[in-house]
């Protein structure tokens, strides 16, 4: 826990000449003089360098195939695998190219050994083991896991856009009936599903190795090498002893456990931008052609994330600046990281506005403002990077950033981000975030905020949004003592950067303060527990353990050039006060499965259903859920009736139904909802647990789940 010899003063400093380049790969301490040791470090630096960018190159490759498949229509196995296999060669053969084989360990502060290496890889495969036994089976649409299984499995089986709602099983078009749903939006006479198709494209692999059951498991795969790629960021940023720590940390936390047993899209999104955010902390004082790629690569990783959720925006703005700032200092690796960006989020931006865009409209009051901001940053991006290239202007600019580096603007950066803190602190007792309902999803979310106060004990308020409990949320998660070191260790990095210290910290910090304030500031989710913790799961979180790891270790660091036999218990009381709380909060659920058997019971009712049926879902919550179940993986036609509809009218569609020559069936929850058409019988019966839904604590148990279908068949 030394402290790491810096590798610059500061990671935009002016380009060396052309000669001094190899001197510029130097390493980032020096390694043992037992050539042997050193030997020993360099390998476990590069293995554990190439094993957590490993996860995002593969995702990178795996987009960057499937997205024009996608566009094509021709979105299938054998060409996406033909694809693949090249790509992803060459994808990680330029992001491991390592001429001198120095350079993927120029991003690790410190000489890595092997227990750190393979601490990071045990944690992220006990992670697995533990998600993949946990899985949860969400194929029923009731929120946005399931949506995502049922988007891939069309994707998985038909390799094209819009879904087909197959209006000749039903004698054509009919004005009794409807063919979308919740997240499958109808347009015309196509369904388009809900969300970008950056996960269902991951999924649909899973998919075809080994059906549902597979894709399913690509959620706790994710997981892992989430936490792997966690570990390989904080030994770049903190350092490689503390990697282990953090991986752990991450792999605690209750919402990572959460969103690893079900197919969110948080969790490639995390992924790539771990990933990216390393590969370019790996390319730090590099001028190399090596480098010039790996900078590509890890823009490419940052722009995917809006292929993945449209909120990535957001995200990657802070990439914006920085490559401006690489720019204006003319660093050889600005123009790769910057094509990388705008490939990367131009074919996110793309597929949404070509083959998501009804759900791109549903969010166009917060998507236009943030299009709006995203254009003005670049723009002032490229005018600022003009500005400290044009010399006179260049030149009085610096001059005026030195001067303030030398004040107290440090010292006042240090203070506002404790300030900031404070203020989101104290936030619940100045503010309560309410905010009316102006369509009809929001007057469901009305309701169901009322549902779960109810529920809760708490005072009936439909249009509370509990925005400002937001700090309180990551307290609930990362523990007080996380907090507080992550407070103290974000007013200590701020000073430095303005500083011109702690160079690499630059983009990271950028990143996690613009996300995290704006995230905490208007969540922008539905509030209730676990559920609005994935709104913190691709950032927050995570910046928050980087920030508490950082700050503990700059105290170990202090203490032990001042008081050097308290540095090792220190380290290990700031360990436990991080890993204790997260631990402590995630236990009670950590070892209690929920949403169990869906994927049998779904089986049976595609089963009962059988062949050669169109069927009519005549009540709206099991429309609701199944329309797309039955119409994705059962391969049956499927449709809902309005609700203005009448029994008459079913049986109008009941009577085109057998003129086409199939048999007509009719679902509903109940059996009186059938029992006008034939005899019913009960084809799902599901009785499981569910996530509790809290909104003013952490959650802590889970709820009763229960589903019905039955179906009738109308006789001729």
């Amino acid at each position: 826990m030394d402290e790491p010899q810096q590798l610059s003063e500061h990671p935009m400093s002016e380009r060396a000449p052309a000669g001094r380049r190899v001197a510029q790969l130097r390493l980032p301490m020096p390694f043992p003089n037992d050539p042997a040791a050193r030997g020993r470090s360099t390998r476990a630096g590069r293995v554990l360098a190439r094993l957590t960018v490993a996860p995002a190159l593969l995702i990178v490759a795996w987009l960057a195939v499937s997205l024009p498949l996608l566009m094509a229509g021709r979105y299938r196995l054998g060409p996406a695998l033909a694809l693949f296999v090249p790509v992803a060669f060459l994808t990680l053969k330029a992001g491991f190219w390592d001429r001198t084989r120095l350079e993927l360990t120029v991003g690790l502060r410190g000489p890595v050994s092997w227990w750190s290496t393979g601490g990071v890889v045990a944690v992220a495969v006990a992670f697995f083991a533990l998600e993949a036994a946990m899985c949860a089976e969400q194929v029923v649409v009731r929120r946005d896991p399931a949506s995502y299984v049922q988007f891939a499995t069309w994707l998985k089986d038909h390799g094209r856009l819009p879904i087909d709602p197959m209006h000749w099983a039903f004698g054509g078009h009919d004005p009794a009936l409807e063919y979308g749903g919740p997240a499958f939006y109808q347009v015309g006479d196509q369904v388009v599903p809900q969300f970008m198709a950056g996960l269902p494209m991951v999924l649909a692999l899973g998919g075809w190795i080994g059906g549902t059951g597979a894709m399913l498991m690509t959620a706790p795969l994710l997981g892992a090498c989430a936490v792997l790629a966690f570990g390989g960021l904080t030994a770049r940023l903190v350092g490689p002893r503390w990697a282990p720590l953090g991986a752990l940390a991450l792999a605690l936390l209750l919402p990572m456990q959460w969103l690893a047993r079900s197919t969110y899209s948080e969790l490639p999104a995390l992924v790539l931008l771990l990933g990216g955010l390393s590969l370019l902390l790996d390319v730090r004082d590099l001028e190399t052609a090596a480098a010039r790629v790996r900078a590509f690569l890890g823009g490419l990783a940052l722009g995917l994330v809006l292929l993945v959720r449209i909120d990535g925006i957001r995200d990657v703005l802070p990439v914006v600046v920085f490559a401006g700032l690489l720019a204006a200092r003319r660093r050889p690796t600005w123009p790769p990281l910057a094509a990388g960006l705008a490939l990367g989020a131009g074919a996110g931006l793309l597929e949404g506005y070509t083959k998501s865009r009804p759900y791109l409209e549903y969010l166009s009051d917060s998507l236009r403002p943030a299009l709006m901001l995203a254009t003005a940053v670049v723009a002032a991006t490229i005018a600022l990077a003009a500005a400290l290239r044009w010399p006179p202007a260049g030149a009085r600019l610096r001059r005026a950033g030195a001067a303030l580096a030398r004040g107290r603007l440090p010292d006042l950066a240090a203070f506002g981000a404790v300030t900031v803190f404070a203020a989101f602190a104290v936030r619940p007792w100045l503010q309560t975030v309410r905010r009316a309902p102006r369509t009809e999803d929001d007057r469901l979310n009305v309701s169901f905020i009322e549902q779960v106060q109810r529920i809760n004990g708490l005072p009936l308020d439909g249009w509370r949004q509990y925005s400002e409990l937001s700090l309180h949320w990551v307290a609930w998660y990362v523990g007080v003592p996380a907090l507080l070191l992550a407070a103290l260790g974000a007013a200590v990095l701020a000073r430095r950067l303005l500083r011109r210290e702690n160079g690499e910290w630059v983009l990271p910090f950028m990143v996690i303060a613009w996300t995290t304030v704006t995230t905490l500031y208007r969540p922008g989710i539905t509030p209730d527990h676990p559920w609005a913790s994935r709104r913190l799961a691709c950032v927050v979180l995570p910046g928050m353990l980087l920030l508490a790891l950082w700050g503990l270790a700059w105290c170990v660091r202090r203490l032990r050039r001042t008081h050097r036999p308290a540095a090792v218990p220190v380290a290990l009381a700031g360990a436990l006060a991080i890993v204790v709380p997260i631990a402590a909060v995630s236990w009670p659920l950590a070892l209690r499965p929920t949403e169990q058997g869906e994927l049998a019971q779904v089986r049976s009712m595609c089963r009962k259903i059988g062949p050669g049926r169109s069927v009519i879902i005549v009540e709206r919550v099991t429309a609701d859920r199944f329309i797309q179940v039955i119409r994705g993986m059962c391969g049956i036609p499927a449709a809902r009736t309005v609700p203005e509809a009448t029994e008459s009218d079913v049986r109008r569609v009941i009577d085109r139904i057998s003129a086409q020559g199939r048999r007509p069936a009719v679902l509903g929850a109940a059996p009186a909802d059938v029992a006008g058409y034939g005899a019913a019988e009960q084809i799902l019966h599901l009785r499981t647990r569910q996530d509790e839904r809290t909104l003013t604590s952490p959650p802590n148990g889970t709820w009763p789940l229960s589903m019905d279908v039955w179906m009738a068949e109308p006789l001729p």
